[in-house]
């Protein structure tokens, strides 16, 4: 296993693999309170347009990644006008919002001919597409980021339970609203090159999922589903590394066996506690 690792790749991927596994989970926390799972998949089909944008405009590889960030975040400044200005169901506008940006993702895609660019790259993640600039990016948003977080912890976790009282308290909704989206916008732009498009969404949700079966607080659901993050990230490098297949679908099945794994333990504890109160009752009776 070990062995991997000689490979300059390998340990570049290692190291941005590590930064999403605990950024995405940290962050997809405040997702599923909020309802919001989706959020992730639509800003990544964004992202994608992004990318496509920059194929068809033939912008150098080194610009790329951030011309991939100013789309996410435009596209999720369209998201929070559209969220708060106009009377659309949130489900209804984040599918409108997934369904524009793979479309324009398609046609960018068409326009660019025949450039070189491998698309599946960028659909289901690719060790290889990982290079020293995409380490050094995703690093520093995973700080950011990270540090946003544990300085305005108490704040959005207010927001996402109860939007209206927090509004009530004197707390900036409006705004904490609009930097959680943008900090959703520039997480899930700088992973998608580690997971992919179609899985970055996943990476968010499933460990959150997953810890809310056993958590019994805000902070074990935090900190169980960055675990479960990190450590489907380091099995699925290596279930990569070793079949040749996409990193990205192999952290999001290793994150599908954790959350199998709980709930099959949790149903099976909680059939043993019916079994006991049943066997004490009728010892009882």
């Amino acid at each position: 296993m070990l062995s991997m690792f000689q490979y300059d790749f390998m340990v570049r991927a290692l190291i941005a693999g590590l930064a999403a596994g605990i950024v995405c989970p940290a962050v997809g926390v405040f997702l599923v309170l909020r309802r919001y799972s989706f959020m992730a998949d639509t800003l990544a089909h964004i992202s994608l347009a992004g990318v496509a944008l920059g194929l068809w405009l033939g912008v150098a590889s080194a610009l790329s990644p951030f011309l991939t960030l100013a789309v996410a975040v435009c596209g999720a400044l369209l998201v929070d006008r559209l969220r708060t200005r106009e009377r659309v169901s949130a489900d209804a506008l984040l599918a409108l919002m997934m369904s524009g940006g793979l479309a324009l993702a398609v046609v960018f895609f068409g326009l660019a001919g025949g450039a070189p660019v491998d698309v599946t790259s960028y659909l289901f993640g690719s060790l290889l597409t990982v290079g020293s600039r995409d380490v050094w990016l995703i690093l520093s948003v995973a700080v950011c980021v990270l540090l946003l977080l544990a300085l305005l912890a108490k704040e959005f976790y207010y927001v996402c339970s109860d939007e209206e009282s927090a509004r009530v308290a004197g707390l900036p909704v409006d705004r904490l609203n609009l930097l959680f989206i943008l900090m959703v916008a520039v997480t899930v732009a700088v992973c998608l090159r580690m997971v992919g498009t179609l899985l970055v969404g996943a990476l968010m949700v499933i460990p959150v999922l997953a810890a809310l079966l056993v958590g019994r607080s805000f902070r074990q659901v935090v900190l169980i589903s960055v675990i479960i993050g990190v450590t489907a990230t380091l099995c699925g490098l290596t279930a990569s590394y070793q079949l040749g297949i996409a990193a990205g679908g192999c952290i999001v099945i290793t994150a599908l066996l954790f959350f199998g794994a709980l709930y099959g333990a949790k149903t099976l504890l909680n059939l043993c506690r019916r079994s006991r109160t049943g066997d004490g009752s009728g010892q009882a009776n």
